[in-house]
């Protein structure tokens, strides 16, 4: 066996081993958008098809059914901005020194308060297993609860007509010291909110909904200070 040769099968087997790698990423990641591993593996086994190909094209003239083109991780990184470690794993050359903290609140009406309770017992029967009995929710707070759980937290799911956004309210600041959920009660409120003196506050975005008739502006937009 010629030393092309052994360099040809070596190639192959890169793409065999990136393959499983990229396939074990995707299982992992279990559906998550933007996985930085996902992304890793996916630059890696595209690198490995592309060697592939070359040096099979450089043997025999012969070709795969792979149309890829090689992908500088420096510069997929850059491009794409993955993760923190980027692509290749480096570590970052600029850490910004402060942690970036972003505290929202928006309020809610209820217009009705058996219609939301509704559609959260409807949202924690879809959630629960087919051989368990959903507990009834008792309260609109319980059911705004049920409803951010089965959202994954997010506000998004607060977004249905039983429930009528009124102002909000978000703050973008810089801290010295993380949250740090252990050192709070689970019924402190105000706390995990409270800003500390070290605190720099970059901008507050106001949120306005709904206005009065009589004082609203067409060209009124919700306002940064």
């Amino acid at each position: 066996m010629t030393d092309q040769h052994a360099e040809l099968d070596a190639a192959l087997e890169r793409v065999i081993e990136t393959a499983r790698a990229h396939l074990a990423a995707v299982k992992a990641a279990e559906g998550r958008i933007d996985d930085d591993d996902v992304w890793k593996a996916y630059v890696a086994l595209n690198n490995a098809s592309f060697e592939y190909d070359e040096r099979l094209l450089d043997a025999f003239g012969e070709v795969t059914p792979w149309d890829v083109e090689a992908i500088d991780p420096n510069e997929a990184d850059e491009r794409f901005g993955v993760g923190l470690g980027g692509v290749d794993g480096t570590e970052p050359t600029d850490p910004h020194p402060r942690v970036l903290s972003v505290r929202q609140r928006r309020d809610y009406r209820v217009p009705s308060v058996a219609a939301l309770i509704r559609v959260a017992e409807a949202a924690r029967r879809s959630a629960a297993a087919e051989d368990e009995e959903s507990e009834p929710v008792e309260g609109v707070g319980e059911a705004v609860l049920e409803l951010l759980q089965n959202g994954d937290g997010s506000l998004g799911a607060l977004d249905i007509p039983e429930l009528e956004p009124l102002d909000g309210l978000v703050i973008v600041s810089e801290v010295a010291v993380p949250l740090d959920l252990e050192s709070f009660d689970d019924d402190d409120s105000a706390g995990p909110f409270q800003p500390d003196p070290e605190d720099q506050l970059v901008g507050r975005l106001d949120e306005h909904p709904f206005l009065p008739a009589d004082s609203a502006d067409e060209d009124e937009v919700p306002s940064v200070r």
